[in-house]
């Protein structure tokens, strides 16, 4: 192996995963180590989700050694690390942990939203975000109460601390969750002092790609990495597949589609978005990158329709369209929050326009056409999404890839295809740890490029080119209306 490695890690919530990386966007090593979460529920009934930090630290270095043990260490030129977006955890002046690691979907701050919310009603306006119930700022409040001295960390802070050896500077990508003003770059002190937080308890914060230190030589002989090898600034896990895809341009995209359904692309404008159903991150290098993530997704396919049996419904759908396909709107669950936001909506299907819930949908048509009505209906969503954002002002006309496991499925990425009438990409490595290596790649020229460097380490490789669908067209009308006609689209929505 000749020429430059970097390595991508990528912190998730079920375990920690590192790419190696060459210049030329080839995987030369990888490993993975499983994370472990105590899960609960507080006394007002909220979710409770853990981690230890340690485990964080112990996993990312097992990860590293591995891939130290496969490639030419001398050849390592950097690396960086995402983590989950909004997991947090106090340390104390030593940085050891006051606390477990709160996670993304802990809710112990719900309790504290109206507060926060308030407190910084002007800049969340400003920044058009509208704060979560789980989102790190709330979630703060209650873990500072029980330790006022605690210092904030974020989960890939934690993990980069511990590589350098000393404290370290967060990025803008995973402070966005606990308060960072990405206009103005800096904490909102005023808003931070109403809630009693003092701006000395938060890292500083720098641009994603910013090198923040040098693996430390007790890490190193661990590890077998170089000691001094740049640690660079990592993002969410969230942009860091958007990287991984490549979408680093304006007006490219990225849809992920897994359990849920999740968009993020770039824009060169801050969008603001009234419903609260997109917010931006702050692009490493320049511009925005917004996004929505929807409850609809692959999920509801597997509530709906034996798993078992997917395959075999794919090879009939590949092999004949289906006469007639339902529209359906799946979602799973109740409330959606993307590409519009409704507490109250629920998954319906349409029989002869009349709806009727999901649970009578198999029965009524049987598993294949149900299949063929949910794959088609989270395209609705997806299509839906992107008028949405072309409404707030973002550029949509560049180029889209797809990502996620339910992209295994040929005849799903084609009716997406079909439905949004672009052409879909699908890049060969789309891990959030690739996303990583692509960052650190490019923190390791002299003149910082992300976009030329995405341009030379992601390989587009299958790529869907729509078909001429009217009845799909047809049906996606008759979904829309159905949406509006219950409150949850404003009448006259649209492209």
């Amino acid at each position: 192996m000749t020429g430059r490695v970097v390595v991508g890690v990528d912190l998730g919530t079920q375990g920690v995963r590192a790419l190696a990386v060459d210049d030329d966007g080839e995987v030369r090593a990888a490993a993975s180590r499983p994370l472990h979460s105590r899960r609960d529920r507080g006394a007002d009934g909220g979710a409770r989700h853990e981690q230890r930090p340690e485990e964080w630290c112990r996993a990312a270095e097992e990860v590293l050694g591995e891939i130290a043990g496969a490639v030419d260490v001398g050849r390592v030129h950097g690396l960086a690390v995402d983590a989950t977006s909004g997991s947090v955890v106090l340390v104390d002046e030593r940085e050891a942990a006051l606390t477990p690691g709160v996670m993304y979907d802990d809710a112990r701050g719900a309790a504290h939203l109206d507060r926060v919310r308030e407190a910084g009603a002007a800049v969340w306006e400003r920044l058009g975000y509208v704060v979560g119930p789980t989102w790190a700022l709330p979630t703060l409040l209650p873990l500072l109460a029980d330790h006022p001295g605690g210092r904030v960390r974020h989960q890939g802070d934690v993990v980069n601390a511990h590589l350098v050896g000393h404290p370290v500077a967060t990025d803008t990508s995973s402070a966005l969750k606990t308060g960072y003003d990405l206009v103005a770059r800096r904490w909102p002190t005023e808003v931070l002092g109403a809630l009693g937080i003092d701006p000395a308890q938060l890292p500083d914060v720098v641009r994603p790609g910013t090198v923040v230190g040098g693996v430390d030589a007790a890490v190193a002989e661990r590890t077998g990495l170089r000691a001094g090898t740049p640690v660079v600034a990592g993002m969410t896990d969230g942009c860091a597949a958007q990287l991984a895809a490549g979408a680093v341009t304006p007006g490219s995209w990225n849809t992920v589609l897994g359990t849920t359904l999740v968009l993020k692309g770039v824009t060169e404008q801050l969008l603001r978005d009234p419903t609260g159903s997109v917010y931006c991150h702050l692009g490493p290098q320049g511009g925005w990158w917004p996004g929505g993530a929807s409850s609809t997704g692959a999920a509801v396919l597997a509530e709906l329709v034996a798993p078992g049996r997917f395959e075999e419904h794919t090879a009939a759908l590949l092999a004949h369209e289906p006469p007639v396909v339902p529209v359906v709107y799946p979602l799973s669950g109740r409330g959606e929050r993307f590409p519009f936001a409704a507490p109250d909506a629920a998954g319906f299907w349409l029989d002869d326009r009349h709806a009727r819930g999901l649970d009578e949908l198999v029965g009524a048509v049987g598993e294949r056409q149900a299949f063929a009505g949910i794959a088609e209906g989270v395209a609705f969503v997806e299509r839906l999404a992107f008028e949405h954002l072309a409404g707030l002002g973002a550029d949509v006309t560049g180029p889209r890839t797809i990502t996620g496991g339910a992209t295994a499925n040929r005849w799903w990425n084609q009716r997406r295809a079909d439905v949004l009438g672009v052409p879909l990409h699908r890049p060969r490595h789309a891990e959030p740890a690739f996303g990583m290596a692509v960052l650190a790649r490019a923190a390791a020229d002299d003149e910082p490029d992300l976009v030329a460097t995405a341009e030379v380490m992601v390989h587009r490789g299958e790529v869907l080119e729509p078909r001429h669908a009217p009845a799909a067209d047809e049906r996606y009308e008759t979904f829309r209306a159905a949406l509006v006609a219950r409150g949850w689209l404003p009448e006259g929505c649209g492209p």
